[in-house]
């Protein structure tokens, strides 16, 4: 059996603060796929460093921002860092882990929410996303991407989807995104766990107690290979744990 974890831990420093080792702790993941480090490799917390997991980073060029790594027990067998597109690579927004029968891919997706420009930047960072999975499922061995994509793929993914059709995150381009880069072969495997299962979002705004009333959204994923995902026997968002405005999304899979 193999834990995979994926969190936005909105910047590890703060997140360590918060109560990220007591998580790691009591959860014990075999795999972390973190975005958001917003940390070089010397300003991560020496007690997440010690905590006896390999871990694997890939930073913007600009200090503190944006930021994945891959936190596992068992040490990978490669690392390749960014999908060949520069701005996306100079933002630290992927990183994949080769392991003995699959890979994992921690994902950070641009968000669109302050304004046109970065929202013609989230659509072409999907575009060349979309190539980058479409190439993955030629390799030999499964893939998982986990990540936050700053989605909401369906209605039920998002607490009030009738106001929000117009919002970063909610758009039907986006959401068709995620259709299409399903089609490609992939599966979304919490939803195939839970089936139609409502009110399971993995972030929420800190404002007007949105957690507390749980006024969410689910734009954290486990997108895997079909084989992968048949192997998916367990699922829980991690709602209890305020060490970030998302929760970590966790699946066990009978690897």
């Amino acid at each position: 059996m193999v834990k995979i974890s994926s969190y936005n831990v909105n910047g590890i420093r703060a997140a360590h603060r918060k109560g990220f080792l007591d998580w790691v702790k009591e959860s014990n993941p075999d795999i972390i796929c973190i975005q958001e480090l917003r940390a070089d490799e010397s300003q991560i917390p020496i007690q997440v460093r010690e905590l006896g997991y390999h871990i694997n980073i890939h930073i913007a060029e600009k200090k503190g921002y944006s930021g994945v790594a891959i936190l596992s027990k068992e040490k990978p067998i490669s690392i390749k860092k960014g999908i060949g597109t520069k701005w996306i690579d100079g933002e630290g927004r992927v990183i994949v882990a080769e392991y003995n029968s699959f890979f994992v891919c921690s994902v950070y997706a641009p968000s669109g929410t302050t304004g046109d420009i970065r929202q013609d930047m989230k659509y072409k960072f999907l575009d060349d996303f979309y190539l980058f999975g479409k190439e993955k499922l030629e390799l030999e061995k499964e893939i998982i991407f986990c990540g936050d994509f700053n989605i909401c793929h369906k209605e039920i993914d998002i607490h009030n989807p009738h106001q929000q059709h117009n919002t970063s995150g909610f758009l039907p381009d986006e959401r068709k995104w995620i259709s299409d880069f399903l089609s490609l072969g992939y599966e979304d495997v919490f939803r195939y766990l839970n089936h139609d299962v409502p009110d399971l979002y993995s972030w929420w705004s800190y404002r007007a107690a949105s957690k507390q009333r749980n006024k969410g959204w689910r734009i954290d994923y486990h997108f895997a290979t079909a084989a992968l995902n048949k192997k998916a026997v367990s699922s829980e968002i991690e709602k209890k744990w305020d060490i970030s405005d998302h929760a970590p999304v966790t699946i066990s899979y009978d690897i």
